[in-house]
């Protein structure tokens, strides 16, 4: 990966870190202020409206394979179950720890990137994911 591509990763990065956390911080003040699923499809009906609207201001191709299709749509199922969960959890449990088990996803994505997807399987990647499990832990005491 070059230096740019590099700066412009970072770059995105931050920017979903910074608002994803708004949005955990807003989520759960939602889902203690109306039914949690009522919040989750509110949230989400204004990310879709808005993601659609990106694509027809911006130079993004409208052209859609099947392959593409169905894996985009098995993402969204996958992310509504996700939302809902973290919804529903808010208003069972701690921000805290739904929050931030919620945000240990890249450690599932990880193990499927090295167990199935052939990612190379490193010492530090092992050791990273590790820490993350250890801190999942010492949140959840």
């Amino acid at each position: 990966m070059e230096f740019a591509e590099m700066n412009s990763a970072v770059l995105f990065g931050l920017i979903t870190m910074v608002t994803w956390g708004i949005w955990t911080v807003l989520g759960n003040a939602a889902s203690e202020s109306i039914d949690p699923r009522t919040a989750a499809a509110i949230s989400y009906l204004i990310a879709g409206l808005f993601a659609l609207g990106f694509v027809i201001v911006s130079d993004a191709s409208l052209a859609v394979t099947a392959r593409g299709g169905l894996l985009a749509g098995v993402a969204g199922l996958f992310t509504g179950i996700g939302l809902i969960s973290m919804y529903v959890g808010f208003s069972h449990g701690s921000t805290t720890i739904v929050a931030t088990f919620g945000a240990m996803y890249f450690v599932v994505a990880a193990i499927i990137g090295m167990v199935i997807l052939g990612d190379e399987v490193t010492t530090t990647r092992v050791i990273g994911i590790a820490f993350a499990v250890v801190g999942m832990v010492l949140v959840a005491q």
